[in-house]
């Protein structure tokens, strides 16, 4: 397989991934703080950013490395206020 077709299909795999949790959200079918959204986002995210810098499209890069930091930093967050608050959970989990 082709070095640029890979990184297309990872393109595409995080678009759908970030189009997925955000309708997720939009339907209420999981809250924008839980764990699992955060996680697809960042996963998305992830695999966008390696798209746009193969392409080296930047200021793209640059969104999505921020959307990785805020999914990361609210996941951080929220775990850290499940240990503080050990009889609160987290449905979406």
């Amino acid at each position: 397989m082709q070095v640029h077709l890979l990184i297309d299909i990872v393109g595409w795999v995080g678009a759908v991934a970030l189009l997925l949790a955000y309708g997720a959200v939009s339907r209420g079918m999981t809250q924008g703080t839980s764990f699992k959204y955060q996680l697809v986002n960042a996963v998305g995210s992830v695999c966008l950013l390696i798209n746009a810098a193969y392409y080296r499209a930047f200021p793209s890069s640059f969104v999505n490395l921020v959307w990785i930091g805020i999914a990361i930093a609210t996941i951080h967050h929220h775990r850290r206020a499940q240990v503080s608050e050990p009889g609160v959970s987290n449905s979406d989990a």
